[in-house]
């Protein structure tokens, strides 16, 4: 990866990290996970290796368990890179297409999202005492569908309108 691209990166993910911290100011048990917008972003603008998007959802990853109140902060580590994957799996196959960006994105966060919650009700059946005997899985699940849908509409609304911004600042650099 080219050091122009870890800087584009890089400075996506900070500008998700600072969304996303800034996102937990306001209280509720819904919280948008913009972290996946912006590094569907940098994947979208940079499209990077295999490895490359790994390693950029993993620093995703950390990035979200350290600002994360979730109920397994460390399942981002797993369901972060998963989602980098994904959305330049997508990307590559939809290139062309005028809402590559968007669905690439929403179905990444799909992926992450989906992914977090299996973690995390593997988590929850291990542990003894934890939300099994409180909730079943089946209600939890369906408690956090809505969110991870939400969350990949917007998310992929806001890939889809940053863009064209952020393709056309970066090919004046060039």
């Amino acid at each position: 990866m080219k050091s122009r691209d870890i800087a584009i990166a890089g400075i996506l993910l900070a500008i998700g990290a600072v969304v996303r911290y800034l996102s937990l100011i306001i209280p509720g048990p819904i919280v948008s996970n913009l972290v996946i917008a912006f590094y569907c972003l940098a994947v979208i603008l940079i499209v990077p290796t295999f490895r490359e998007a790994i390693g950029i959802g993993l620093v995703a990853g950390i990035i979200s368990a350290l600002i994360s109140h979730s109920i397994f902060p460390p399942a981002n580590l797993i369901s972060e890179p998963i989602g980098a994957v994904v959305c330049l799996a997508v990307y590559t196959a939809l290139r062309t297409r005028s809402v590559g960006p968007a669905v690439s994105t929403f179905t990444a966060t799909l992926a992450s999202g989906f992914s977090f919650v299996a973690i995390a009700i593997v988590v929850l059946i291990a542990a003894p005492g934890m939300l099994v005997h409180t909730f079943t899985i089946g209600a939890f699940f369906m408690a956090i569908l809505p969110i991870v849908v939400i969350t990949a509409l917007v998310n992929g609304v806001i890939v889809q309108i940053l863009y064209r911004p952020a393709a056309r600042i970066l090919m004046r650099g060039r």
